[in-house]
């Protein structure tokens, strides 16, 4: 598998579709390397053989896969609150399982991390869902460290200062960060420059994502995506703050909501856009 340079422009791309086919197309892009994400529904067993194939006869790097679950929904924040990540109880044990399958199916491609949305991390730490899910976390790092993995959580749902007291409280040294500086404009959590001097340490990866603020005055609304570049983040700050705080991973461009020629477009215009910046 090829080395990565520091600062590879990746792309954030899902399970679904024929490997081989997927892979080609996102180096058609200019991607250098990807994060795999796997639907809820997708079915583990079987299907490691075939990716890793793929990946190995076209010298693609995976440094993520992401776990996504059933039931998940982001229409707005109250329901993002309710359905996503291990913040729901009903939920907790099933998640639990799958997300220790992630990781085994991670480990079977070579992939050095998983991670995924852990939802809504209460402020109160003495709140009995923050600590069934600081002790979850825990097991996860732990399952993850066994593959000698990183288990990465995703920025967005929480102020920064809340995010860097939960991993003090987690205490593991896999635990990491996947940086989306534009959830947290479309969560209204925070600056994600600043932010990056907060969690900047703990930063593993980082998606190239942009948006805009949610709308004033609209209890519970969501911000929207834009494509990279035109929304609220500042890439040009936000890639200079990664120089300047010493990150040397890869920028992976996330783009979510569009048909596949626009997803197309869009992310082949980030990528132009990150080879610029980055320089």
């Amino acid at each position: 598998m090829q080395a990565l340079t520091d600062l590879e422009i990746g792309v954030m791309f899902w399970a679904g579709r024929d490997p081989l086919e997927t892979i080609r197309e996102l180096k058609s892009l200019g991607a250098g390397c990807g994060q795999l994400g796997i639907p809820g529904d997708f079915k583990l067993a079987g299907a490691a053989a075939g990716w890793k194939d793929a990946l190995e006869a076209e010298q693609f790097p995976l440094v993520t896969v992401f776990a996504a679950f059933a039931g998940e929904d982001y229409a707005d924040i109250p329901t993002v609150e309710r359905t996503v990540g291990f913040i729901p109880p009903a939920t907790r044990a099933e998640r639990e399982a799958r997300t220790w399958a992630i990781s085994d199916f991670a480990a079977a491609l070579g992939a050095p991390s998983i991670a995924l949305h852990a939802g809504f991390v209460p402020e109160d730490t003495s709140d009995p869902n923050y600590v069934a899910v600081r002790e979850m976390v825990r097991r996860v790092c732990d399952h993850a460290a066994s593959h000698g993995q990183t288990f990465a959580l995703e920025t967005g749902q929480e102020p920064a200062e809340v995010l860097l007291k939960f991993f003090e409280d987690v205490n593991r040294p896999n635990l990491r960060i996947n940086f989306d500086p534009a959830n947290m404009i479309l969560y209204g959590s925070g600056d994600p420059i600043e932010a990056l001097d907060v969690l900047g340490k703990h930063v593993v990866s980082v998606h190239a994502k942009d948006g805009d603020w949610p709308p004033e005055g609209v209890a519970g609304a969501l911000g929207t995506e834009r494509p990279l570049g035109q929304g609220a983040v500042g890439m040009d700050r936000f890639v200079a703050k990664l120089k300047q705080i010493g990150y040397r991973g890869t920028l992976n461009v996330e783009r979510e909501g569009t048909a596949p020629e626009q997803w197309r477009a869009d992310v082949g215009m980030a990528i132009e856009l990150l080879t610029r910046l980055r320089a």
